[in-house]
């Protein structure tokens, strides 16, 4: 059996949807292929349960699908399945050579249009992990028992940064209403580094991120190292394995460390926990709780930012100093 999963971005959405794919994988024996987007084919690549990879243009789908058809078309699958919902991805999933061609629950943009087939009806009340498996109900496969790990990925060899704990920081998204200021990052690491004498922290990012991780190294000379611009992402990946807790903002990396099973403490600003925060066990979220949250807005219609003002350094160290102590 060959079966085509359509993801095309982002890096948090696609890493919702993985364990979705993974028991599909398990539980059929199929062989997967993933269709995706250029700039999210290096994490796919990491995913043990994928074979192959075909890539399709963000920008003028249409256009561009003339250079990937045929790579699309080149096999034949008897299943192709949507886990975007959007109308792209719709279209990439008609155009694939396959038996059946199944939507998510979550179509939107009257995508579920170009289908005979959906796995349900919306709820988008839950997390999206919850929301994707909704295609193994409908598919009459059972939901995981176990979450994913760091033997779910094809990682490379990194060095493991000297110190214990080692604390890994993601301190950027691409919302301002999610960042917490690199301020508070900066006065969270003096905290916690003062608490343990012994613990490294590495701050990883993108090379845009770069001037963020060098105020937070700043903090706290010789003790942690601002990786970001300098790191592959499957060797951030890798990091993160090795990493004892992630501190970070509602953003990408939060997801992969999910995945290869270190925990989280993530400060939530104007998105939902709920919807998007780290799933599994043995997680937290920081968040101030105002009246205004969540607004799941990109720009903040108060103009002051205050439910990332208002979450403490104190309060993020203590919740990272009982996370290390209570978690083996």
């Amino acid at each position: 059996m060959k079966i085509l999963a359509v993801k095309l971005s982002s890096l948090g959405d696609i890493l919702h949807v993985l364990p979705a794919v993974s028991a599909i994988s398990e539980q059929t024996g199929a062989e997967i292929d993933w269709a995706v987007h250029p700039e999210f084919a290096a994490l796919v690549r990491c995913f043990r349960c994928v074979r192959r990879i075909v890539e399709i243009p963000r920008h003028h789908v249409l256009a561009g699908l003339r250079e990937a058809l045929r790579d699309l078309r080149s096999e034949r699958y008897d299943m192709a399945v949507d886990l975007q919902g959007l109308a792209k991805s719709a279209v990439v999933t008609r155009l694939a050579r396959a038996d059946r061609r199944i939507a998510p629950s979550y179509a939107r943009e009257g995508s579920g249009l170009f289908f005979r087939e959906r796995a349900g009806r919306m709820d988008r009340s839950r997390h999206a992990v919850e929301q994707a498996f909704d295609t193994l109900d409908y598919l009459g496969l059972a939901r995981p028992k176990r979450p994913l790990g760091a033997d779910d990925f094809i990682l490379p060899e990194v060095a493991r940064p000297a110190g214990s704990p080692l604390v890994a920081m993601a301190p950027v998204s691409r919302w301002v209403t999610k960042n917490w200021p690199p301020a508070k990052f900066a006065a969270f690491v003096r905290l916690l580094g003062a608490d343990a004498p012994g613990a490294r922290f590495i701050v990883l990012g993108g090379k845009g991120d770069a001037a963020v991780g060098a105020e937070i190294a700043s903090a706290l000379p010789g003790r942690v190292e601002n990786l970001c611009g300098k790191t592959t992402i499957a060797e951030t990946m890798a990091l993160l394995a090795q990493s004892d807790l992630l501190v970070a903002n509602d953003t990408g990396p939060v997801h992969m460390a999910a995945a290869v099973g270190t925990r989280c403490l993530v400060v939530f600003g104007s998105t939902r926990p709920e919807w998007t925060g780290p799933w599994g066990d043995g997680h937290r979220v920081v968040a101030a709780g105002l009246e205004c949250q969540p607004c799941v807005k990109r720009r903040c219609a108060r103009g002051d930012l205050a439910c990332l003002e208002a979450v403490s350094p104190e309060a993020v160290r203590d919740a990272a100093r009982e996370m290390l102590e209570t978690f083996p």
